[in-house]
């Protein structure tokens, strides 16, 4: 059987790594697989659920009660949390503030590596979120680490929030961003790294078309 040709994309909180992620799963044919969904998905059962996150046995349980799926659907991908349509849901705030926390719980991360692993053993996939490069697929065809300034990260995301037709705060995404960068990059299990053999890529001034067209350059070398 042919090894599955990986993209891994790694990098920090709303730089863009789903958009750029899904344009390339598009535009090679390959399966697109946003991990960082799956975490929100842990982050919105633990609310809903009111999982005290310092209890171990309780996280343990309320995992064994979680079942996730993702789908294609007209308007990009579905997170479907135990056959309900969550994708709306774990964008909101309430998620975002938490997520970090969430996923850097062992036991959570342990889950999720295990079903991101298993995606990878059959198909091509282009798959993004904290430690693709480093951990779930150290020995991915391309990895690529994505950063862009703060405040370029916290207008996009504003903006993307906005045209949801939810109220936010600029200010208080500004804030989100840089206390999960914080979080992302310090906690002892898995924390964001740039994997040694990855390629940087820093959009803070490009266009989705030039980082399309970037990427596309360095996956073709590599075909």
């Amino acid at each position: 059987m042919p090894v599955p040709f990986i993209i891994a994309i790694d990098g920090h909180s709303s730089c863009g790594k789903s958009t750029l992620a899904r344009a390339v799963a598009g535009e090679l044919g390959f399966i697109y697989i946003d991990s960082g969904a799956m975490y929100r998905a842990v982050t919105f059962y633990f609310l809903k659920k009111n999982i005290d996150l310092q209890d171990n046995e309780a996280v343990k349980a309320a995992l064994d009660q979680i079942n996730i799926e993702l789908k294609a659907g007209q308007e990009g991908m579905q997170v479907f949390l135990n056959g309900r349509d969550i994708t709306g849901d774990i964008r909101k705030m309430p998620v975002s503030n938490l997520v970090s926390k969430v996923s850097a719980i062992p036991e959570v991360r342990d889950k999720m590596v295990k079903l991101q692993r298993d995606m990878g053993k059959k198909e091509n996939l282009v798959m993004d979120g904290r430690d693709i490069g480093t951990v779930v697929f150290p020995q991915a065809s391309l990895k690529i680490f994505m950063t862009a300034d703060p405040g370029v990260r916290a207008r996009r995301r504003y903006e993307e929030l906005r045209a949801k037709g939810l109220a936010v705060s600029l200010e208080e995404i500004h804030k989100n961003l840089l206390k999960r960068d914080h979080e992302d990059t310090t906690r002892a299990w898995s924390p964001l790294l740039k994997a040694p053999d990855a390629l940087e890529l820093d959009n803070s001034c490009m266009s989705r078309e030039e980082q399309l067209s970037w990427i596309m350059k360095k996956i073709k070398e590599r075909l």
